[in-house]
């Protein structure tokens, strides 16, 4: 292992010990800090970041990529008032629960403690750094981030606002730092970091989840990856299911939580769906269309597709769009909008749209995703939006946290058990 991880990993490991003390009012007063000093060098921040997204477009970065990697003005406004937002909520470590008194008089209960030190591995989102500095610090966890090199100049100026404000307000500095080298064996070598490192985030695409999945000795924490779909139920209120379909594709659709693919219940499909198309094409969305929706698509009577619809591909269905394009595809009813959902589903996030308290209480029971959605849009799987203050990521898998992951993810427990001096017969 490269001699400067080590020595980081054996900085973030005491800095951790250190955390794990801190009183509540020492990391909100780190926050508000780490806020004020976001404030004002928000000039600095923002042209490091220009420099990020010129690069990028030069080598050709997405243009999905390229709307996760910029920072604005109103979107690091955003981020700072997610970071107060995360002052505010109650802080988990110490938290006690699950108390109970044994029949031998031992008083036994579970104490919420923070989980040590958190790599997070991500690519081209430069908020990641701050939500997860903020989170971590909150929770009482040391975090060693690692950025795609195409946000290194953004996570310069970043960890450096982050690390000043902490030597200010006496934390450890080393409670956040930030593996400032683009060669990818310092990922390889933070995977391998089992004796300092307690769990791995990789927040990015499906290989760096796998790189990381086969490559790693400390437990890895997944997801991101959603193909997230809604089903428009017979009975749906059609006309709030055209605004909820179009926010959860439109509103922002390079993230993980836009949708993918619409699955329309046949009896209101020759009416919804022309409507349907009608209406995101006006916004520049395309579609795939599956061979049950395309006679239905047709104009002229003669076959003609509009100009907005193709034929949907063989993998259309198992495709992360993360842009403008949206599968469409017309089932027989529930069963079969459950079984396409299981079938192609990532587990991110999968909805409903219908009027039946009976088919929504079917749908959350069978479809097995981290959040699943009755009449909402999918947009809402974000930390900030479900009250988290801010995420460190959106966890599919089923072990440990489920969905947005923040204070209370970024925790396990120890038990505490007082006696008399007990022995154990």
């Amino acid at each position: 292992m490269d001699q400067k991880m080590q020595h980081m990993g054996e900085r973030a490991r005491a800095a951790a010990r250190w955390l794990a003390k801190a009183t509540r009012e020492q990391k909100d007063a780190g926050l508000e800090r780490i806020a004020a000093g976001l404030q004002a060098r928000q000039d600095d921040i923002l042209q490091a970041n220009q420099q990020d997204v010129a690069a990028g477009r030069e080598n050709g970065l997405s243009e999905a990529l390229l709307d996760r990697l910029t920072l604005t003005p109103a979107r690091l406004a955003g981020i700072i008032s997610d970071l107060r937002n995360v002052i505010a909520l109650p802080d988990p470590v110490g938290e006690v629960f699950e108390q109970t008194t044994l029949p031998n008089g031992l008083c036994v209960h579970k104490q919420r403690v923070p989980i040590g030190v958190i790599g997070v591995i991500y690519e081209a989102r430069p908020n990641v750094t701050l939500d997860v500095a903020g989170l971590a610090l909150k929770s009482g966890n040391a975090v060693i981030l690692r950025g795609g090199s195409e946000t290194i100049n953004s996570n310069r100026a970043l960890v450096e606002v982050i690390r000043n404000a902490l030597a200010v307000c006496g934390l450890p500095e080393d409670a956040v730092q930030f593996i400032d080298d683009p060669d990818r064996k310092r990922v390889l070598d933070l995977l391998q970091m089992d004796r300092y490192v307690d769990m791995i985030i990789p927040r990015g695409g499906a290989s760096l989840h796998e790189f990381c999945r086969q490559n790693s000795r400390i437990p890895v924490i997944t997801g991101g990856i959603g193909i997230c779909h809604l089903f428009v139920d017979e009975s749906a209120d059609l006309e709030g299911a055209l605004q909820v379909i179009r926010n959860a594709k439109v509103q922002r659709p390079s993230v993980c939580n836009a949708l993918d693919t619409v699955l329309v219940h046949e009896k209101v499909a020759q009416s919804f769906l022309p409507r349907l198309v009608e209406t995101l094409q006006a916004d520049g969305v395309t579609l795939r269309a599956h061979e049950s929706a395309l006679p239905l698509l047709t104009v002229n009577g003669e076959g003609e597709l509009p100009a907005s619809v193709a034929p949907a591909g063989p993998q259309d269905f198992d495709t992360e769009w993360l842009s403008l394009v949206l599968g469409l595809k017309v089932v027989s009813g529930l069963d079969e909008a459950i079984e396409h959902i299981a079938a192609h589903s990532t587990q991110h996030s999968d909805g409903i749209l219908t009027r039946s308290e009976e088919h929504a209480a079917r749908f959350v029971s069978e479809v097995n995703s981290a959040a699943v959605y009755v009449n909402a849009s999918t947009r809402f799987t974000d930390g900030g939006q479900l009250g988290l203050g801010a995420e460190v990521a959106i966890s599919t898998q089923p072990l440990h946290a489920r969905g947005p992951m923040g204070l209370r993810e970024l925790t396990t427990y120890k038990w505490v058990i007082r006696g008399e001096n007990h022995v154990r017969p």
